[in-house]
């Protein structure tokens, strides 16, 4: 009598050791989760059997198992669309497609449409040929085959250089079980129903796998005499004996072939249950590699053509080709669910991640800013740029989160923001210009807002009350009900009535008429465009206002509140709360007139939907950038969304195993303009907002701009540049480090260590180099390191990189504010003047005096501060350099924005729109005979 291969035993064993591996991983990590989905359509009485089978081995294996099952009579499209979504899950490890279908639906189709890192059945084309391909590994192998094996070794059967025939063809089992053995040196004969004589085939064969579906189709005699028989048949045959009317069998004679047979496995009770459990060990292989790949963070660095002389930005970043926006996601682990394509290198990040990431650990959060501004430009954006490249030379994860451009300074004086030579972002003609479409959401939703304020005017001042509430609740078949904006309103107002007939002449007196003083309104109309004569226009003049003029003005779009408020939410329910709470104007009574009173805060949340999800885009190295929101630093917080670094610090963190200090990537943003600006703002708003705390400052400075903070010669586009900046002068430099220090001191004053990075230009000397880093130390940075990235992409900045990482694992950190909410606002104006500008107070206005009154009394008092000044000083006047002291800060006007949730003091001439130059930087801004972009800097 054969040896019985019986597989019971050994299932029960790779049963245990999946529940026992899930379970280790799960005590360390406790977000490992193997899931499986099954897809079953109708509910075949055979199939209910083998989906309870799996769902009862998930069970036991620690795997969690969802049972996904459609109607009998589902088309085609949906369940198609059903399997593209959990193809996109990054939570699914593994898909099967319960066989057979109805007759609607087309198997190949649907069972292709698994994802071949899914395919945890193994039998895709991709898997199948990847089993089939010399030198190739599928991501899976099918169950039955794989269970085989494991039989196979399990019971120390010898197959090299073994006949082995084959009986079945299917995808299943017979073509990849036939694979399998020569791949362990068997010689292997495939054959089906219908090859002729097969007994002439499987006489001489040592291993007779028998997998063709028809019951007992293998004969005794067909056997060579102590060979293995491995039968995978599934049959169901009459037999009056049993309760159910019939028993299962298997495609062999087993009967008869035990006698002839060395070994063999029973029908049931072998083939089937290792089946299941090798379904099991796929899905937590799966697990374990969809784990490590998002854990890996394998960005491919994209090579450099360096050219010397370094080409204009443009041209340098012409010669990359980017990477497709949709490879940089997988190689960051953002899933194509997360992605939303516009374009090949360009995309939106859904804010879905946050939610699957929320577990982890954040990664390392680093700030770039600069010394004060000058004509040369000190190059933040280039420095962001290539850290990042440089980190990821470093082999760590690095993400740049950094501002959209604002169109105006584009074709006004810079001709672009996208950083420059071997360290940008590209494609930097879709960076600098209208990227998805973000400002011009802000801008609609900004102007959306201007009109409904002068509409409401209008209306209130040609209706009497009863008029007024009955055309803003109309009555729509006999019935009046509130729109659901409205209620924002009513809580306001203190009515808690839901059905507009209820309230009283007076209450919906008090609801309808805002009111609105004129001389109060705040809020203003912008376009992203530089344009000086609409700092100031009158509007209504048309006969149809019936003479109901007002002066108002214009802003650029990025210094809309709409901006500021899309940088700092956290979500869209917080962008949508504070759009509505958004103050545009005063009623004569001293009230507060918000978006929400107007009913509008709805629409504009609307219209920004899109616009709060990050734009995904890369460095010229290829590696990853987060860009989003673009408020002005003078004017607003000057610092990218809140959610984008959320997401990107998700992304470069760690999980509960790893180390957050050594095993962390790195977020690197940028604060607008310099330390007392942007940077201030960036902690007292920013960071007071989400709770999320840098462990670094990088301070960027150049040679040049010290220079003339050192008392250089004044210089401006289109002239000669003085003969002092080119050649060596380390006095010269020592006296510009004042300004150095001073920005220095302000970053330490929020308890983080600062890396200065000395921006390479090759005009600069090493004894130059040398003053800046032996005055940057003695001020107290951690370090001063030169970095020519410029030049040379990351490579440039790896001692850079080098210096910031120190920094960030071996230096203290103890971060704090620079003052107490609770504070008047007046002296929180006093403390940042005083502690970041070095000035000695500040003189407050009638005016600014008289809307900070009005401010407290409508209860802003609590809100931070962010005022707005040049940013070519560190004082108010921008003809001031270096580090000036013993002067007095005007503010002459003092602005809220109750939504982003800041007041805004204005310090000296502040413009809220620039003004173009004499020679505009669109001058150099054209398209090429190949309908190229050039002109952009």
């Amino acid at each position: 009598m054969a040896q019985l291969i019986t597989g019971t035993d050994l299932a029960r064993q790779f049963k245990s050791a999946v529940k026992e591996n899930v379970t280790n991983i799960q005590k360390r990590d406790p977000q490992f989760a193997p899931t499986l989905i099954i897809v079953q359509v109708g509910a075949r009485p055979d199939s209910n059997v083998y989906v309870r089978m799996k769902r009862k081995a998930s069970e036991e294996t620690g795997i969690r198992c969802v049972h996904k099952n459609f109607a009998e009579d589902v088309n085609e499209y949906e369940l198609l669309q059903a399997i593209e979504g959990f193809n996109n899950d990054p939570s699914v490890h593994g898909i099967i497609v319960q066989l057979p279908l109805p007759s609607q639906l087309n198997e190949q189709t649907i069972t292709e449409a698994v994802s071949p890192e899914k395919d945890v059945d193994g039998f895709c084309e991709a898997n199948l040929g990847k089993l089939a391909k010399r030198g190739c590994e599928p991501s899976f192998v099918a169950c039955t085959p794989r269970g085989v094996m494991e039989l196979l070794k399990h019971y120390n059967v010898s197959l090299s250089g073994k006949n082995a025939v084959v009986i079945g063809r299917s995808n299943i089992v017979g073509r990849p079980m036939s694979v399998l053995l020569e791949r362990a040196n068997c010689t292997v004969t495939l054959c089906h129903s219908k090859t002729a004589d097969i007994a002439q085939f499987t006489k001489t064969a040592d291993i007779v796998v028998a997998a063709v579906g028809i019951p007992r189709f293998v004969k005794a005699e067909w056997l060579k005499p102590g060979c293995v028989v491995i039968d995978v048949g599934i049959n169901y045959i009459p037999d009056a004996t049993k309760k159910s009317g019939s028993r299962l069998v298997g495609d062999v004679d087993f009967d008869n072939a035990v006698k002839v047979a060395g070994a063999i496995t029973p029908v049931p009770g072998s083939v089937g249950p290792m089946t299941v459990a090798m379904l099991m060990q796929n899905v937590y292989e799966s697990a374990l590699r969809f784990r490590a790949i998002a854990r890996q963070h394998n960005v491919s660095l994209l090579p450099l053509k360096l050219q010397d002389p370094v080409p204009s930005d443009i041209e340098a970043a012409r010669s990359q080709t980017p990477k497709h926006i949709a490879k940089l996601a997988s190689e960051i682990g953002i899933s194509a669910s997360e992605l939303e394509l516009y374009g090949p290198y360009k995309g939106k990040v859904n804010l879905n991640i946050l939610k699957r990431l929320n577990h982890r650990k954040d990664g390392h959060y680093v700030v770039v800013t600069g010394i004060t501004p000058t004509p040369f430009g000190e190059g933040k954006s280039t420095v962001t740029a290539g850290l990042v490249q440089a980190l990821s030379h470093l082999d760590k994860l690095a993400i740049a989160c950094v501002r959209q451009p604002s169109q105006g300074p584009t074709f006004g004086i810079k001709g672009g923001a996208a950083g420059g030579g071997y360290a940008q972002f590209i494609p930097m003609e879709e960076f600098n210009l209208h990227l998805t479409g973000d400002i011009h959401a802000i801008t609609a939703a900004n102007n959306l807002l201007a009109a409904a304020i002068d509409t409401r005017m209008f209306h209130e001042s040609t209706q009497k009350d009863a008029d007024l509430f009955n055309r803003l609740v109309p009555a729509k078949k006999g019935v009046r009900e509130f729109s659901p904006v409205m209620f924002y309103r009513l809580k306001k107002l203190g009515i808690n009535k839901t059905n507009p007939d209820d309230l009283t002449p007076e209450e919906k007196t008090k609801f309808a008429r805002l009111d609105i003083d004129p001389d109060t309104i705040t809020w203003h109309r912008t376009l992203d465009v530089n344009d000086r004569f609409l700092r100031k226009i009158t509007v209504g003049q048309n006969p149809t206002e019936k003479g109901r003029t007002r002066e108002t003005g214009f802003d650029i779009s990025v210094a809309s509140e709409c901006m500021s408020v899309l940088a700092l939410s956290k979500d869209l329910k917080d962008m949508r709360e504070r759009l509505g709470r958004m103050v545009v104007a005063s009623s004569k009574t001293g009230e507060a007139i918000t978006a929400d009173d107007l009913g509008v805060g709805g629409a504009l949340a609307v219209l920004m939907k899109d616009a709060i999800k990050p734009n995904l885009m890369q460095t010229i190295e290829g590696t990853p950038a987060l860009v989003h929101a673009g408020p002005f630093a003078n004017i607003s917080i000057g610092a990218s969304s809140i959610l984008a670094d959320r997401i990107a610090l998700k992304i470069a963190g760690t999980e509960a195993d790893e180390d957050p200090k050594k095993d962390a990537g790195y977020v690197v943003t940028e604060a607008g303009f310099a330390s007392d600006i942007g940077m201030e703002k960036f902690f007292n708003i920013k960071c007071r907002n989400s709770g999320l705390v840098p462990g670094a400052v990088v301070l960027v400075a150049t040679v040049k701009a010290l220079k003339l903070h050192g008392g250089g010669p004044s210089v401006s586009p289109g002239k000669p540049l003085p003969d002092v900046y080119l050649r060596e002068d380390v006095e010269l430099v020592r006296k510009g480090c004042s300004n150095l220090k001073k920005h220095i001191e302000n970053a330490r004053k929020f308890g983080l260590p600062v890396v200065v990075a000395i921006n390479k230009y090759v005009s600069d000397t090493a004894a130059e180099v040398a003053a800046i880093r032996e005055e940057a130390l003695a001020a107290g940075a951690s370090d001063a390191v030169v970095s020519n990235h410029w030049a040379e992409g990351g490579k440039g900045a790896l001692d850079l990189a080098k210096a910031l990482i120190h920094a960030c694992e071996n230096e203290e950190h103890n971060f704090h504010f620079t003052y107490d909410l609770d504070l008047p606002i007046e002296k929180k104006i006093e403390i940042i003047a005083k502690e970041m500008y070095g000035a000695d107070g500040i003189e407050l206005s009638p005016l600014a005096q008289e809307r900070m009154q009005r401010f407290k009394e409508q209860g802003y008092n609590n809100l931070p501060i962010c005022i707005a000044k040049t940013q070519y000083s560190l004082s108010h006047d921008p003809d001031l350099k270096g580090a000036p002291t013993g002067f007095t800060v005007p503010i002459r006007d003092m602005r809220l924005s109750a939504g982003a949730g800041f007041i805004y003091p204005l310090a000296a001439a502040i413009m809220t729109i620039p003004g173009l130059p004499t020679r505009p930087a669109y001058y150099n801004i054209d398209l090429d005979e190949n309908e190229n972009i050039v002109g952009l800097m």
